[in-house]
């Protein structure tokens, strides 16, 4: 393998499909070797039925010059975190980044539902899966992360801590597991500092995931046909422009700059100059402030 991560061992926990698939792509077009964590599998899909596998997308990173290894987890379960972090000492030694984007909730928040009218099993069921498993496989992966400094850890959410800090994000289940993942980057910066770490929190924009297209009936090779309804629309990026995101900060020597802080896909792109498939640089968060917060009409002329 070559490339600027090569020789770099990657976990990406929640890489069955979406952001956590963009990533693991991402850090397989860059050489790494890439650990694709998830429930679904070609012989059982989660409690989500959807048919993206964590096989796929191990093959994927292979076909683009990484290491693709898939293995089912359930990070709810310690005791299967536990022993994927022993299967990745065993077999590597090491561990150079940890990508927490585990989730899985698609189909348990209410829209605009307040908490005492929010289904409460199933606003309790999503803040486990965002929050808990983020923090048992911290638990059992980050002793291997910093064996060696430089290790990188993101925490992927949804919106920027600025964004987030006055906005109401959809319920006040899915309001604290957002923001909460935020924090969680920024305490873990804290306890990495002393051991040459670094922890960041990380969103995309508005992300064309497989449920995405499917949702507006469309296809990544005709995406722009969604804006004759949702012209908003205009301002989507593909999951692998997040990944690339986390391809360049862990591609970088001065990585620690950024400990603690909130990111966004569309702000390093600035910085780092990477793309998304199609040579563009979305940026959804500046997007959403001056043209949908300030009433304009739709149209990414200026946001790419």
């Amino acid at each position: 393998m070559s490339g600027p991560l090569a020789e770099r061992v990657a976990l990406v926990a929640g890489a069955t499909r979406g952001g956590g698939r963009g990533i693991a792509v991402a850090l397989g077009e860059a050489g790494a070797t890439v650990y694709a964590t998830g429930r679904s599998t070609h012989e059982r899909r989660s409690e989500i039925d959807r048919p993206e596998t964590v096989e796929e997308t191990a093959e994927l990173v292979t076909e683009v010059g990484g290491e693709g290894i898939a293995v089912a987890v359930d990070h709810l379960d310690p005791a299967q975190v536990a022993a994927l972090v022993e299967q990745i000492d065993a077999d590597h030694g090491r561990l150079d980044v940890l990508v927490n984007d585990i989730w899985g909730a698609e189909h348990l928040f209410e829209w605009n539902k307040p908490v005492w009218e929010h289904d409460l099993d199933r606003g309790l069921r999503l803040l486990r899966l965002a929050i808990d498993t983020h923090l048992i496989t911290s638990h059992h992966a980050l002793p291997l992360l910093v064996r060696e400094p430089g290790g990188l850890v993101v925490e992927v959410t949804d919106g920027t801590a600025g964004y987030n800090a006055d906005h109401y994000r959809v319920s006040t289940f899915y309001d604290l597991a957002k923001t909460s993942v935020i924090r969680l980057a920024w305490a873990q910066a804290r306890e990495l500092r002393d051991h040459g770490g670094t922890a960041v929190a990380l969103t995309p924009g508005w992300m064309r995931s497989e449920l995405m297209l499917e949702h507006h009936g469309v296809s990544e090779s005709n995406w722009r046909d969604a804006t004759e309804h949702t012209p908003h629309f205009c301002i989507s990026e593909t999951p692998r422009f997040l990944g690339r995101a986390v391809a360049a900060l862990a591609a970088d020597p001065e990585l620690s700059r950024w400990s603690g802080q909130s990111l966004s896909s569309g702000q390093l792109a600035q910085v780092y100059g990477f793309t998304d498939v199609d040579g563009t640089r979305p940026d959804c968060w500046r997007y959403m402030t001056e043209v949908v917060e300030a009433g304009a009409p739709a149209g990414d002329a200026g946001y790419r």
